[in-house]
């Protein structure tokens, strides 16, 4: 085991896929919290968790767990992230980090005051491909990075209902998928220096579709598109002067990464696909990173520092104002 000990806050299927990650690589998942005592029993005799709280309250009051993970739906990560922060546990919160920027503010204001690690969940940072990614960069086998482009596009349900559609549940591309390819592009151009944005609301009121232009320092450019209503190559491109980077689908989880030059030979490929289901779906490099920096009293790291979770929600703030996107509750002055 590796010496910190996990709670997970509710049950849905992202939090299976979590819970399963961390057994695979043996970190200690020691509770469970669900609303209702059935889902926490469910959850936890699937999983073998020793404890199971009916409820979110008794969950971060358990003196057993260490760090937590919040996996409800959007609305509810920073409620849900500063209880257990003000129960003195460390938290990993599900991407994207909270509703707007006014929220993971508060999150990351609390965690400095008491001391604590808050982290946003966003695994594709940590998969292996994606370190290799940086490590290409930073040798400076592209040369200068001229532009970034990425897509994450996806058929899913149509149901106004459905948790995916709905406003008052953080509904719609933004939130659920463009925060994909919005990271990648700042974990490498940075911040960009102006956002231009468009989409296609729906019904609901959600954005189905959602895509940005954007620059970054030194003129950079990136550009990302984002569907729930309809499914394409999502995929990712790095291009550079000296040589381009391709992501191939499913970029955002383990994939293939080929540096290809001018002329279009692949000078690199590196395949940061697991070798079997037994090596997991990816998850647990993003609980190893959270474990690593509280052993070592760091409350932030390198691959994704609080402050860029919380410039990156003042991104999609940004976005939103421009497509005209308000989620039901917020405030005027919170995006």
């Amino acid at each position: 085991m590796t010496g910190l000990r996990w709670g997970i806050l509710a049950t849905g299927g992202i939090a299976g896929a979590f819970a399963s990650d961390l057994r695979t690589a043996g970190i200690d998942l020691v509770a469970v919290g669900s609303r209702s005592q059935e889902s926490a029993d469910a959850f936890a005799d699937r999983f073998d968790i020793p404890h199971a709280h009916a409820s979110y309250e008794a969950l971060v009051a358990d003196p057993d767990v260490d760090i937590i993970y919040v996996s409800t739906p959007h609305p509810m990560h920073h409620r849900n992230a500063r209880l257990a922060l003000e129960h003195g546990k460390h938290v990993l919160v599900e991407k994207a980090f909270t509703l707007n920027h006014a929220e993971a503010e508060d999150l990351q204001r609390l965690a400095a005051e008491r001391g604590l690690l808050v982290t946003e969940a966003m695994w594709t940072r940590y998969l292996p491909h994606m370190v290799r990614v940086r490590e290409i960069i930073a040798a400076g086998t592209l040369g200068e990075i001229r532009a970034v482009s990425a897509d994450h596009t996806q058929l899913l349900p149509s149901d106004p209902t459905h948790r995916l559609n709905a406003l008052e549940l953080g509904g719609g591309a933004l939130l659920d998928l463009a925060i994909y390819p919005l990271s990648f592009i700042w974990d490498i151009l940075g911040a960009p220096t102006s956002v231009h944005s468009v989409a296609r609301l729906i019904e609901t009121g959600a954005d189905a579709e959602v895509a940005t232009v954007m620059t970054h320092e030194g003129g950079a450019v990136s550009t990302s598109l984002s569907s729930s209503r309809a499914a394409g190559p999502n995929t990712a491109v790095i291009l550079g002067t000296e040589a381009r980077i391709e992501i191939e689908r499913y970029w955002w989880s383990p994939s293939v990464v080929r540096v290809i030059d001018p002329q279009g030979e692949v000078i690199e490929e590196f395949d940061g696909r697991p070798a079997s289901d037994a090596d997991g779906r990816g998850m647990q490099y993003e609980a190893l990173a959270a474990e690593r920096l509280v052993r070592e009293g760091l409350l932030e790291g390198d691959i994704l520092p609080i402050a860029e979770s919380v410039a990156i929600m003042g991104t999609l703030d940004e976005i939103r104002r421009q497509i005209g996107v308000r989620y039901p509750g917020e405030d005027a002055d919170n995006g």
